[in-house]
């Protein structure tokens, strides 16, 4: 079985406006990156729109309708400081939490070992019911509720190594028992959550990196809290919240951590998947806001879904 590739043009279409770090180059050095010849095995596929029962298991239905009726008929509009949509945007939001939905099924059926969802707008900053940090919907968790919906799993796993925590997923995972969530990150620093103390019903684990933080750090943490905890929890699938915006050269953040260190993360759940939940691992883009250093992270990333 092969690693597949969800991705879609609609998601090329949320234009984000002039100066925004969220931008549409963000999704184009990705693709373009995975052209490369050793890419050629990977199993591209459309992402389909997420319909409304799968965004309803997360967000409330007042908000999923303000949302999708948001959109202006020209130019821009913010729904929160940050988060900015232009008349595509509520299609790219679609395609990218359905992406995440066809990638649990299409790994759940067998179809593929694992699967990346390169998509934007980002997802794990979204509320049940407010829009912030440049996120629509909540793509990992909607995919992860479904999982559990779907499938009747017991036991579906987040780790987030976006260098902001995961605020909405976290929120999410604190008020479902079937859920867990880990998440490596700078702190004290944007969203403002994510301390250590923040436990949920004992399946959240926060690792609060300092500024300045490399991967000497990130891997000890990775190793001795994340890992254990994972394991502890038992999942029957794992989603990956991959966020490239801890390399040191990027632009909205102060850790120092290196590409190679993303594949090595990668690596790490992929062999606790292969462990524990017959290798189906879900992997969706976050953040990652240097166009110089992006393509080449999400590639190492893609390169250890696939040969690990």
């Amino acid at each position: 079985m092969t690693t597949a590739l969800y991705t879609h043009p609609d998601c090329l279409k949320h234009d984000t406006g002039p100066g925004h770090p969220e931008c549409v180059d963000r999704l184009r050095v990705i693709l373009a990156a995975l052209e490369a010849e050793e890419f050629a095995l990977l199993d591209r596929r459309a992402a389909p729109r997420a319909d409304k029962a799968a965004l309803e298991r997360v967000h409330a239905k007042t908000y999923v309708r303000r949302v999708l009726s948001s959109m202006p008929a020209e130019g821009y509009r913010r729904l929160d400081p940050d988060t900015v949509v232009c008349p595509d945007s509520g299609e790219a939001a679609l395609r990218a939490a359905g992406a995440v939905v066809a990638a649990v099924d299409a790994v759940m059926a067998g179809e593929v070992r694992n699967a990346f969802c390169a998509v934007r707008p980002p997802g794990h900053h979204a509320e049940p019911d407010r829009a912030m940090g440049f996120c629509l919907f909540n793509n990992v968790a909607v995919g992860a509720l479904h999982a559990v919906h779907r499938y009747g799993l017991a036991r579906a796993a987040v780790v987030d190594f976006d260098v902001h925590h995961g605020n909405g997923t976290q929120t999410v995972a604190e008020h479902d028992d079937r859920l867990f969530y880990a998440s490596l990150h700078q702190y004290p620093f944007y969203p403002g959550t994510g301390a250590p103390h923040e436990t949920g019903r004992g399946n959240v684990v926060n690792l609060a990196l300092d500024a300045g933080a490399g991967s000497t750090v990130f891997r000890s943490g990775f190793e001795g809290r994340v890992i254990p905890a994972l394991e502890a929890f038992g999942p029957e699938l794992i989603f990956i919240s991959a966020g490239f915006d801890g390399h040191a050269l990027d632009p909205l953040a102060g850790l120092n951590l290196s590409t190679d260190d993303f594949a090595w993360a990668t690596t790490q759940l992929c062999t606790v998947a292969d462990r524990l939940c017959n290798a189906r691992v879900v992997s969706v883009l976050e953040g990652g806001y240097n166009l110089g250093v992006l393509g080449a992270c999400a590639a190492a990333h893609v390169r250890a879904l696939m040969t690990h």
